[in-house]
């Protein structure tokens, strides 16, 4: 499965009124694993730079003067992102200003000219709910290491959410193996299904256990009563009175 991570910066909140992309950083993943095959764009956006937004990620209008505009590196852009899967936190963010930069070359929305969307912030919220879910939030939880991340940066920040995703889903993939055996035709690596296997099962002993209630109980409390075990439990017992 090809995924690419991105992030955008901008020079404002609202596509709908008129602020512009000003950098696009696109780090793809094959089979869960990065391919070095990156993209990163700086655009000129031919607008200001909202004061708020040049706090966030100080990029300067004066930087950006003799950058592409966006018209110009669009087909590299959907080339590169055709039939992938994107990977973006706050999706609907990034891809509002990616629809209306679309839009303006006659293009569809950007959920149409790919192979699909991931919101990690709506995992995270799921996962931690309760919880703050920012990108560096999820960073120190998950310990993926962002001290570089002085202020926002769209690369960077792409970089730091495949780590965050990666981490995020783990144990989640299916229990496929690549196997390397040295011999490479147009089939690609081999695969070994590991389900094919006998794996033996570890039982908790009673501490594990009772760290797992505790957990469990911690999520129910932050979820105030939410969570999907209680649900269920609920539901099945309403369904056998």
């Amino acid at each position: 499965m090809r995924q690419i991570v991105l992030d955008t910066e901008t020079t404002g909140l609202s596509a709908l009124d008129g602020d512009r992309i000003i950098e696009i950083g696109c780090v793809e993943m094959l089979h869960r694993k990065l391919t070095g095959n990156n993209r990163h764009f700086y655009l000129n956006p031919e607008r200001d730079i909202h004061e708020d937004a040049l706090r966030v990620h100080g990029i300067t209008l004066e930087f950006l003067a003799d950058k592409p505009k966006f018209a110009e590196v669009a087909a590299d852009l959907l080339d590169y992102l055709a039939g992938a899967e994107l990977i973006i936190h706050n999706a609907p963010f990034d891809l509002g200003f990616l629809d209306e930069e679309f839009r303006r070359l006659g293009h569809g929305k950007t959920r149409d000219l790919v192979g699909g969307v991931i919101d990690t912030l709506v995992m995270a919220k799921e996962m931690f709910p309760g919880k703050r879910n920012g990108l560096d939030a999820l960073c120190d939880r998950l310990g993926v290491d962002n001290s570089g991340r002085t202020l926002h940066g769209a690369l960077l920040d792409a970089e730091l959410l495949a780590d965050v995703y990666i981490n995020l889903t783990r144990g989640q993939n299916a229990l496929v193996m690549e196997m390397d055996t040295g011999h490479h035709d147009e089939a690609g690596p081999v695969q070994v299904d590991l389900s094919q296997f006998p794996l033996p099962v570890l039982a908790a002993n009673d501490q594990e256990a009772q760290a797992h209630e505790q957990v469990l109980a911690e999520l129910d409390k932050a979820s105030k009563g939410k969570t999907v075990w209680r649900t269920q439990a609920a539901a099945e017992n309403a369904a056998t009175v």
